[in-house]
């Protein structure tokens, strides 16, 4: 019996995936599955590039705007989430289009990762808290040096997470993600948005000027006002460099600077992840419009 198709369009940051699932969504009577870890928290609009309101009214989002930012929100439980809304799309008859650019969302799904739910232990991570970041990163890349070249130097959280899993079970995060993967119940067709390096560092430099001017630094104040405890999506890009900033560690030019250059070594890394998709299908973002990218999706389905 055949399997249902579900589309995924990925990339790196600022590339146009929104749009072009938008256009998609239109074209085939679809409906978006977000696949962005830091969309999915409320209050944070303008920091995430979160589909404007406007956006939504012209294709329906789901997982979007739901965690409060001081929640926990883990990979299984998008995966979970993620394949009751698959369901939920296909009983209508709609096509869910998996639309973002955080592999490891989309690995979830189209590896059918199944995670095990671990105790922390939370003495061991009192002690990882102690430790200097840098030091934390080089004893995380000897254990697992390939789930580390998927995270940035500054990401403390997902550093730690590889100690931690090593810690509890004697295995590396790669290793677990390798023996969890199990058969799938829908055919995955991926479709990757990229462009050349150099326009795309240049519009990630513009889509940070226009966060800025748009009120980032307001954002983050309001989310801080709002929540006592500190919030974990603070740790987010460019969320993480305003809380500097605001902390006065660096200056407003230091601030911009460092969230555009962070942003173009994520991206950089996203690429990386991205080519690991054997069967994926790239798309020009720049030669192609975002109709003709639509087109080439529909052709290949």
């Amino acid at each position: 019996m055949e399997k249902p198709k579900i589309i995924v369009i990925c990339g790196p940051t600022a590339s146009g995936k929104t749009g072009l699932g938008i256009e998609l969504a239109n074209k085939i009577n679809g409906e978006i599955i977000s696949c962005d870890s830091m969309q999915i928290y409320k209050d944070m609009d303008i920091g995430t590039a979160k589909p404007t309101e406007e956006e939504r009214k012209m294709a329906k989002h789901y997982l979007v705007d739901f965690v409060e930012p001081n929640e926990r929100y883990s990979v299984s439980n998008f995966k979970k989430d993620a394949e009751e809304t698959i369901k939920e799309i296909l009983n209508k008859g709609k096509q869910p289009i998996l639309v973002g650019g955080t592999g490891l969302y989309i690995n979830s799904l189209i590896y059918n990762i199944v995670y095990k739910e671990e105790k922390i232990d939370l003495n061991f991570r009192k002690e990882l808290d102690n430790i200097d970041l840098k030091e934390l990163y080089e004893k995380a890349s000897k254990i697992d040096p390939e789930a580390i070249k998927k995270i940035s130097q500054n990401d403390r959280k997902r550093i730690t997470r590889i100690l931690e899993i090593y810690h509890s079970t004697g295995k590396t995060k790669t290793e677990l993600e390798k023996e969890s993967r199990h058969e799938l119940e829908y055919e995955y067709k991926i479709f990757v948005l990229s462009m050349d390096r150099d326009i795309l560092y240049e519009r990630i430099n513009k889509r940070v000027d226009m966060m800025i001017e748009a009120g980032l630094i307001d954002e983050v104040k309001n989310i801080l006002g709002k929540y006592k405890e500190f919030p974990t999506a603070m740790q987010g890009l460019g969320y993480k460099e305003v809380v500097e900033y605001l902390e006065n560690k660096i200056s407003k030019y230091e601030m911009i600077e460092k969230i555009k250059q962070e942003s173009r070594r994520y991206a950089k890394r996203q690429l990386t992840w991205f080519r690991s998709y054997k069967n994926a299908i790239w798309l020009d973002g720049i030669k192609n419009t975002k109709e003709e990218n639509a087109q080439i999706i529909i052709d290949n389905m």
